[in-house]
């Protein structure tokens, strides 16, 4: 079965850290652009970080920048995102995404990240 699993979320305060990861069950990423949405509370979701196969280029949502980092490991089907400096604003579910070149795109079924004091 076709699958993405997110891990890694929680409750922390700004400023803090959190890594997420992804892992895929039932085909293997290494031929897919991976990428992270976010959804916020009442908001739409949107991207948040994307890498390419073979992890050679990578591009972030600018309020991110500098404080996300996108990360693929083929050899484990896992794609990463290691948020820093956490802020309010990002609270939300966090969602991967496959983007296959044939078979069209997967979706995880998210991970929520809370921060607050």
């Amino acid at each position: 079965q076709v699958r993405l699993v997110e891990s890694g979320g929680g409750l922390v305060p700004p400023g803090g850290s959190l890594r997420l990861s992804c892992v895929a069950g039932g085909f293997t990423i290494d031929t897919s652009v991976m990428s992270w949405y976010s959804q916020g509370p009442g908001k739409a979701r949107e991207r948040v970080a994307f890498i390419v196969e073979g992890g050679g280029t990578t591009d972030y949502l600018g309020s991110v920048k500098g404080r996300f980092t996108i990360s693929r490991d083929d050899a484990a089907d896992t794609v990463y995102l290691q948020m820093n400096s956490l802020k309010s604003e990002d609270t939300a579910v966090y969602y991967c995404k496959a983007s296959r070149p044939s078979g069209g795109d997967v979706w995880g079924q998210g991970t929520q990240v809370t921060i607050a004091s």
